[in-house]
Protein backbone atom coordinates (compact mmCIF):
# COMPACT_ATOMS: atom_id res chain seq x y z
CA UNK A 1 0.00 0.00 0.00
CA UNK A 2 1.31 3.44 -0.88
CA UNK A 3 1.44 6.42 1.46
CA UNK A 4 1.45 10.09 0.50
CA UNK A 5 4.51 10.78 2.69
CA UNK A 6 7.97 10.05 1.30
CA UNK A 7 11.48 11.58 1.38
CA UNK A 8 12.30 14.36 -1.04
CA UNK A 9 13.03 13.01 -4.51
CA UNK A 10 11.34 9.66 -3.83
CA UNK A 11 7.75 8.92 -4.80
CA UNK A 12 5.47 6.89 -2.55
CA UNK A 13 5.38 4.12 -5.15
CA UNK A 14 9.18 3.98 -5.34
CA UNK A 15 9.43 3.85 -1.57
CA UNK A 16 6.88 1.06 -1.31
CA UNK A 17 9.18 -1.25 -3.28
CA UNK A 18 11.82 -0.89 -0.55
CA UNK A 19 9.70 -3.00 1.79
CA UNK A 20 10.61 -6.34 0.23
CA UNK A 21 11.36 -7.04 -3.43
CA UNK A 22 14.05 -4.45 -4.07
CA UNK A 23 16.26 -5.29 -1.05
CA UNK A 24 15.66 -9.01 -1.65
CA UNK A 25 16.98 -8.88 -5.20
CA UNK A 26 19.83 -6.61 -4.15
CA UNK A 27 20.96 -8.27 -0.91
CA UNK A 28 20.39 -11.96 -1.64
CA UNK A 29 21.07 -11.73 -5.36
CA UNK A 30 23.51 -8.96 -6.20
CA UNK A 31 25.42 -8.55 -2.93
CA UNK A 32 25.55 -12.25 -2.04
CA UNK A 33 26.55 -12.96 -5.63
CA UNK A 34 29.36 -10.37 -5.29
CA UNK A 35 28.36 -8.72 -8.57
CA UNK A 36 31.02 -6.23 -9.59
CA UNK A 37 31.70 -3.87 -12.46
CA UNK A 38 32.25 -5.73 -15.73
CA UNK A 39 30.59 -9.00 -14.65
CA UNK A 40 28.29 -11.03 -16.86
CA UNK A 41 25.23 -11.84 -14.78
CA UNK A 42 22.35 -14.22 -15.56
CA UNK A 43 19.12 -13.74 -13.63
CA UNK A 44 17.08 -16.93 -13.82
CA UNK A 45 13.44 -15.97 -13.38
CA UNK A 46 12.39 -12.35 -13.86
CA UNK A 47 9.33 -12.03 -11.72
CA UNK A 48 9.33 -9.01 -9.37
CA UNK A 49 12.30 -10.20 -7.28
CA UNK A 50 14.24 -11.27 -10.36
CA UNK A 51 13.60 -7.87 -11.93
CA UNK A 52 14.88 -6.27 -8.73
CA UNK A 53 18.08 -8.28 -9.17
CA UNK A 54 18.26 -7.18 -12.82
CA UNK A 55 17.82 -3.52 -11.88
CA UNK A 56 20.39 -3.51 -9.08
CA UNK A 57 22.93 -5.67 -10.95
CA UNK A 58 22.83 -3.17 -13.81
CA UNK A 59 23.28 -0.30 -11.35
CA UNK A 60 26.23 -2.21 -9.82
CA UNK A 61 28.06 -1.95 -13.14
CA UNK A 62 27.53 -5.41 -14.62
CA UNK A 63 28.65 -5.46 -18.25
CA UNK A 64 25.82 -7.79 -19.20
CA UNK A 65 22.62 -8.72 -17.40
CA UNK A 66 20.89 -11.68 -19.04
CA UNK A 67 17.23 -12.22 -18.17
CA UNK A 68 16.02 -15.83 -18.36
CA UNK A 69 12.30 -16.60 -18.27
CA UNK A 70 9.59 -18.46 -20.14
CA UNK A 71 7.20 -15.50 -20.03
CA UNK A 72 7.63 -13.25 -23.07
CA UNK A 73 6.07 -10.23 -21.35
CA UNK A 74 8.55 -10.44 -18.49
CA UNK A 75 11.46 -10.86 -20.87
CA UNK A 76 10.39 -7.75 -22.79
CA UNK A 77 9.89 -5.77 -19.57
CA UNK A 78 13.28 -6.84 -18.22
CA UNK A 79 15.06 -4.59 -20.71
CA UNK A 80 13.45 -1.53 -19.12
CA UNK A 81 14.91 -2.71 -15.81
CA UNK A 82 18.45 -3.00 -17.18
CA UNK A 83 18.67 -6.37 -18.92
CA UNK A 84 21.03 -6.25 -21.89
CA UNK A 85 20.07 -9.68 -23.21
CA UNK A 86 17.15 -12.08 -22.86
CA UNK A 87 16.98 -15.86 -23.14
CA UNK A 88 13.72 -17.76 -23.46
CA UNK A 89 13.59 -20.54 -20.87
CA UNK A 90 11.97 -22.83 -23.43
CA UNK A 91 15.18 -22.86 -25.50
CA UNK A 92 16.45 -26.36 -26.26
CA UNK A 93 19.83 -25.83 -24.63
CA UNK A 94 19.71 -23.09 -22.04
CA UNK A 95 23.21 -23.73 -20.73
CA UNK A 96 24.77 -23.27 -24.16
CA UNK A 97 22.61 -20.20 -24.78
CA UNK A 98 23.88 -18.57 -21.59
CA UNK A 99 27.49 -19.52 -22.24
CA UNK A 100 27.26 -17.87 -25.66
CA UNK A 101 26.56 -14.61 -23.84
CA UNK A 102 29.65 -14.90 -21.63
CA UNK A 103 32.97 -13.26 -22.40
CA UNK A 104 34.73 -16.36 -23.67
CA UNK A 105 32.12 -19.09 -23.76
CA UNK A 106 33.14 -20.54 -20.40
CA UNK A 107 30.05 -19.34 -18.56
CA UNK A 108 28.63 -16.34 -16.74
CA UNK A 109 30.34 -14.80 -13.73
CA UNK A 110 27.22 -14.80 -11.57
CA UNK A 111 23.94 -16.72 -11.85
CA UNK A 112 21.10 -15.42 -9.68
CA UNK A 113 18.35 -18.02 -9.17
CA UNK A 114 15.04 -16.25 -8.48
CA UNK A 115 12.40 -18.94 -8.93
CA UNK A 116 12.85 -21.73 -6.39
CA UNK A 117 12.35 -24.98 -8.34
CA UNK A 118 14.88 -27.75 -9.04
CA UNK A 119 15.13 -27.01 -12.78
CA UNK A 120 16.07 -23.37 -12.33
CA UNK A 121 18.52 -24.10 -9.54
CA UNK A 122 20.24 -26.74 -11.68
CA UNK A 123 20.63 -24.22 -14.49
CA UNK A 124 22.56 -21.83 -12.26
CA UNK A 125 25.67 -23.94 -11.43
CA UNK A 126 25.53 -25.46 -14.92
CA UNK A 127 25.91 -22.03 -16.54
CA UNK A 128 28.65 -20.39 -14.44
CA UNK A 129 32.32 -20.32 -15.29
CA UNK A 130 35.08 -21.78 -13.07
CA UNK A 131 35.35 -19.41 -10.12
CA UNK A 132 31.76 -18.29 -10.72
CA UNK A 133 29.10 -17.54 -8.14
CA UNK A 134 25.53 -18.76 -7.69
CA UNK A 135 23.23 -16.59 -5.56
CA UNK A 136 20.08 -18.50 -4.67
CA UNK A 137 17.17 -16.16 -4.02
CA UNK A 138 14.26 -18.50 -4.80
CA UNK A 139 12.31 -20.19 -2.01
CA UNK A 140 12.58 -23.94 -2.58
CA UNK A 141 9.96 -26.48 -1.59
CA UNK A 142 11.73 -29.58 -2.88
CA UNK A 143 15.30 -30.95 -2.81
CA UNK A 144 17.65 -30.00 -5.63
CA UNK A 145 20.60 -31.77 -7.18
CA UNK A 146 24.03 -30.25 -6.63
CA UNK A 147 26.67 -31.90 -8.86
CA UNK A 148 29.46 -31.59 -6.34
CA UNK A 149 31.41 -34.39 -8.02
CA UNK A 150 31.71 -32.09 -11.05
CA UNK A 151 32.11 -28.74 -9.33
CA UNK A 152 34.30 -29.35 -6.27
CA UNK A 153 37.38 -28.47 -8.29
CA UNK A 154 35.91 -25.36 -9.96
CA UNK A 155 36.24 -22.96 -7.02
CA UNK A 156 32.60 -21.92 -7.18
CA UNK A 157 30.58 -20.13 -4.51
CA UNK A 158 26.91 -20.80 -3.73
CA UNK A 159 25.05 -18.47 -1.38
CA UNK A 160 21.58 -18.51 0.15
CA UNK A 161 19.73 -16.21 2.48
CA UNK A 162 16.66 -14.26 3.51
CA UNK A 163 16.34 -10.51 3.10
CA UNK A 164 17.17 -8.26 6.06
CA UNK A 165 16.37 -4.95 4.29
CA UNK A 166 19.48 -3.43 5.89
CA UNK A 167 20.30 -1.92 2.48
CA UNK A 168 17.12 0.19 2.43
CA UNK A 169 19.02 3.44 3.20
CA UNK A 170 21.54 2.68 0.44
CA UNK A 171 18.79 1.88 -2.04
CA UNK A 172 16.98 5.05 -1.02
CA UNK A 173 20.06 7.05 -1.96
CA UNK A 174 20.28 5.23 -5.30
CA UNK A 175 16.67 6.22 -6.01
CA UNK A 176 17.38 9.85 -5.09
CA UNK A 177 20.44 9.84 -7.36
CA UNK A 178 18.42 8.44 -10.24
CA UNK A 179 20.54 5.27 -10.41
CA UNK A 180 17.45 3.06 -10.07
CA UNK A 181 13.72 3.66 -10.49
CA UNK A 182 11.64 1.05 -8.66
CA UNK A 183 8.50 2.87 -9.74
CA UNK A 184 8.82 0.75 -12.90
CA UNK A 185 7.56 -2.25 -10.95
CA UNK A 186 4.09 -0.76 -10.64
CA UNK A 187 1.88 -1.89 -13.50
CA UNK A 188 -1.57 -1.63 -11.90
CA UNK A 189 -3.12 0.87 -9.47
CA UNK A 190 -6.25 0.53 -7.35
CA UNK A 191 -8.02 2.36 -4.53
CA UNK A 192 -9.16 0.70 -1.29
CA UNK A 193 -12.71 0.24 -2.57
CA UNK A 194 -11.20 -1.85 -5.39
CA UNK A 195 -9.37 -4.20 -3.02
CA UNK A 196 -10.95 -7.41 -4.35
CA UNK A 197 -10.23 -6.43 -7.93
CA UNK A 198 -6.61 -5.70 -6.97
CA UNK A 199 -6.17 -9.13 -5.37
CA UNK A 200 -7.79 -10.81 -8.36
CA UNK A 201 -5.46 -8.97 -10.74
CA UNK A 202 -2.37 -10.00 -8.80
CA UNK A 203 -3.64 -13.58 -8.49
CA UNK A 204 -3.73 -13.68 -12.30
CA UNK A 205 -0.49 -11.74 -12.77
CA UNK A 206 0.62 -13.65 -15.87
CA UNK A 207 -2.68 -13.09 -17.66
CA UNK A 208 -2.95 -9.47 -16.55
CA UNK A 209 0.72 -8.65 -17.26
CA UNK A 210 1.01 -7.48 -13.67
CA UNK A 211 4.35 -7.01 -11.96
CA UNK A 212 3.34 -5.09 -8.83
CA UNK A 213 -0.07 -3.80 -7.80
CA UNK A 214 -0.44 -0.62 -5.76
CA UNK A 215 -3.42 0.05 -3.50
CA UNK A 216 -3.75 3.66 -2.38
CA UNK A 217 -6.20 5.95 -0.60
CA UNK A 218 -5.76 8.50 -3.35
CA UNK A 219 -8.20 8.53 -6.24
Amino acid sequence: MASSHSPDGVTAEQGTMLSDILPTGYEIGVINGAVKEGDVVAVVGVGPVGLAAVMTAAAQGAAKVIAVDGNKFRLEESRAFGATDTVDASSDNLVEELKKHSRDGLGVDVAIEAVGIPETFTLAPDSIRPGGRVANVGVHGAPVNLPLDRDWINNITITTGLVNATTAPELLEKIKAGEIDPGKFVTHRFTFDQMLEAYDTFARAADEHAIKVIITNEA
